[in-house]
């Protein structure tokens, strides 16, 4: 009997991001062997199958973000039942912006067994191809799509001394390129990692502003985006005056301003409301 039949568990399984090459030789045995595969979309599952050929003899079903909910009490009743469910997504690890992360909890909740098959991903593989430090870093998930939004997010990324994963969509890249050269300004280093493991793999290196540039007539692919850390910044509240203004012009009362930059760089809040009005009054 397989290893994988009659196990009673929940098996994550990170799948290749472009490369079946990539596939390890469990997670070939789990699709061959597992009673029932959860996946992400069906019909790439069964591709994936072909192209590494194997042949699925479990009961395949669909695990995506509309129905997961719904499907969870039903996994967990094929485990509860001795069988195996092989949870795989499109491509890489799932729980990772992928479904997983709920099936996960309910069976931690439950008490049922979960394991996890390693293998590609597209945060370790961005980091490791970035050329940036990388000793600490931490994932972000997919940026805000509209640019408020969006900017604020990149305002808690202004002091973070971690080097930052995200994803991003083709087509919103270069927006979010500009919004990042607005708020975190144009020398922060970053890598724009596209189409990885692919065919057409590139990694475009340098400062958020020529980033911007680069991206401004479009991108396509699977796009993960690898920011610098923080450097230390200065806390003289005469440094920060230029960061107030700027939240200033997009609309923000002077006294909030200077809240939000002052917590953000650890700055007292009164000594940079008088540092604005005595540059206003130097003007």
């Amino acid at each position: 009997m397989s290893e994988w039949a009659g196990a009673g568990r929940l098996v994550l399984a990170a799948t290749p991001m472009g490369d079946v090459g990539d596939a390890s030789q469990r997670l070939r045995a789990a699709l061959a062997g597992a009673e029932v595969v959860a996946a992400e979309d069906t019909r790439r599952t069964r591709a994936l199958a072909k192209a590494l050929g194997v042949e699925i003899t479990g009961r395949v079903v669909s695990f995506y973000d509309h129905v997961e909910v719904a499907r969870i009490p039903l996994l967990l009743d094929e485990i509860e039942a001795g069988h195996t469910v092989l949870l795989v997504t499109d491509a890489g690890m799932p729980s990772v912006s992928d479904p997983g992360y709920r099936m996960v909890a309910a069976c931690v909740e439950r008490g049922l067994p979960v394991t996890c098959l390693p293998g590609p991903s597209a945060v370790t593989t961005a980091l490791a191809l970035s050329g940036l430090p990388m000793e600490r870093f931490c994932f972000d998930g997919f940026a805000p799509r509209k640019s408020g939004q969006r900017k604020e997010w990149l305002r808690t990324l202004a002091t973070e001394p971690r080097a930052v994963v995200f994803f991003e969509a083709p087509h919103r890249l270069a927006d979010c390129l500009t919004d990042a050269v607005a708020v975190l300004g144009p020398d922060r280093r970053a890598a724009v990692c596209r189409e990885l493991t692919k065919t057409y793999e590139e990694v475009v290196r340098g400062t958020l502003a020529e980033l911007a540039a680069w991206s401004a007539d479009g991108a396509r692919g699977e796009i993960t985006v690898v920011l610098e850390g923080a450097q230390p910044i200065s806390t003289d509240p005469a440094d920060l005056v230029d960061e107030v203004e700027a939240l200033v012009a997009e609309g923000l009362r002077l006294k909030d301003a200077c809240a939000r930059i002052a917590a953000t760089a650890g700055a007292s809040r009164r000594e940079l409301y008088d540092a604005v009005l005595a540059a206003r009054a130097a003007n």
